[in-house]
């Protein structure tokens, strides 16, 4: 939905709190804080539980944050866009309003991704690369130095990749599509192999397990990785989606949206979490008891990887589900059963959940994978989200996540510095 003026309305017209929220781009619990602020006054729906407010309290409120923030949705300064693609509410999430995890059940990472882009499911879709286009990619990877991180080989094949195509810069819905099913593919290729047998068809996760370890895939494992890969194609707006928006909001074409995508990736907080998990993982089953590599890491001040997440209160939908897939996983149960005690015990500090990065955990140290498998795992997959968010902001106002600064320095006019 473009950023537009909310149309006029009665003056003494009483908006719902829904309606509120709606009309703010913010939940509703969010309405209420606004009152408790004293940003919004509420009156009590006679003989029931809700409130009111006014419309036009309401619609000064919502031009008031768009110039202050271009969307700020009032809670704590976040940002506020409105999508079709991912909602995540109540311990549970879905794309286009269909469950997520029960996609990720039956149909495969390519047909998660295609149902992302269009809404619509192709079924038995495989994505390929282009000759050029790999041939490219892989001289520019392989130019890097050993100690490269997995981020640094896909943002420069995502560079390589792009400048092999010069119609990149057509941003047209069709173009973009045809840039998405060969750039994730491309990236894949791009990676070195682990194993001798040089697997470059088939299934993305096939192609993809035999750049991640040497170990023999079996059919188990295979379709854990191809989970995984679906369970994290998107996850609404996080740091990384949000720096993709920005750069299509900019008219960037794909490759640099996603190339924007992968420069913010690799934070510890973000796409680099799992590999803290996977190294606390293997600490835990070197020493056979989560206790003492916990109290060590409370001991240093640091959080514990892998536990908690801000937005769900309860059990991460995505680590319950890939946790299901690594319990088919024969070689997986040291792994799982590390991973049980180290939440066990973290729970006699602070009540947390396993979340995903927990699950990948398990998954690349079950499966001989190194600690920077788990990233390479979630760059990859979060990458046909990316493009689905590029494909939605090109459809926006031009420049539209533009947000305005809130200037807090000293009062111009001063002096010239000496």
């Amino acid at each position: 939905m473009r950023d537009q003026e909310p149309a006029p309305r009665d003056a003494d017209r009483r908006l719902s709190t829904k309606e509120a929220a709606e009309l703010l781009g913010v939940k509703p619990e969010t309405v209420y804080a606004y009152v408790s602020r004293g940003q919004l006054s509420s009156r009590r729906v006679t003989g029931g539980r809700g409130s009111t407010f006014d419309a036009g309290e309401v619609e000064a409120l919502a031009r008031r944050n768009r110039r202050e923030g271009a969307g700020s949705s009032g809670s704590g300064g976040e940002l506020s866009v409105r999508t079709r693609i991912t909602l995540i509410e109540s311990d549970r999430y879905s794309f286009r309003g269909v469950d997520a995890v029960d996609l990720a059940a039956r149909h495969t990472y390519e047909e998660v991704a295609e149902w992302l882009w269009t809404g619509r499911m192709h079924r038995g879709g495989t994505f390929t690369a282009p000759p050029a286009s790999v041939a490219v990619a892989r001289r520019a990877v392989d130019a890097l130095p050993e100690h490269a991180a997995p981020t640094d080989l896909l943002r420069v094949a995502t560079i390589a990749a792009a400048t092999a195509d010069p119609l990149r810069f057509d941003l047209s819905e069709e173009a973009v599509l045809g840039t998405a099913r060969t750039l994730i593919p491309t990236l894949v290729a791009a990676l070195p192999h682990v194993r001798h047998d040089r697997r470059d068809e088939g299934p993305l996760a096939h192609r993809l397990w035999t750049r991640l370890t040497g170990q023999d895939a079996d059919e188990a494992s295979l379709r854990a990785l191809d989970a995984a890969l679906a369970l994290l194609v998107d996850h609404d707006l996080a740091a990384s989606t949000l720096a993709v928006r920005v750069a299509a909001s900019a008219r960037a074409h794909a490759y640099a949206a996603v190339s924007a995508g992968l420069g913010v990736i690799e934070g510890p907080l973000h796409g680099a979490a799992s590999g803290l998990a996977h190294r606390l993982l293997l600490d835990v089953l070197d020493q056979g008891d989560a206790a003492p590599v916990i109290a060590d890491e409370l001991r240093a001040g640091r959080r514990i990887p892998g536990l908690g997440h801000r937005l769900y209160p309860g059990e991460d939908p995505r680590a319950r589900a890939l946790f299901t897939y690594l319990e088919q996983i024969p070689r997986a149960e040291p792994a799982l059963l590390a991973a049980r005690d180290i939440v066990e015990t973290t729970a006699r500090h602070a009540p947390l959940h396993a979340n995903v990065d927990l699950a990948l955990a398990v998954l690349t140290a079950s499966c001989g994978m190194p600690s920077t498998a788990g990233e390479t795992i979630f760059a990859v997959a979060r990458t046909a989200g990316w493009i689905a968010h590029a494909l939605e902001e090109y459809g926006e106002r031009p420049l539209r996540m533009r947000p305005s600064g809130l200037y807090a320095g000293p009062k111009p006019p001063q002096p010239l510095p000496e």
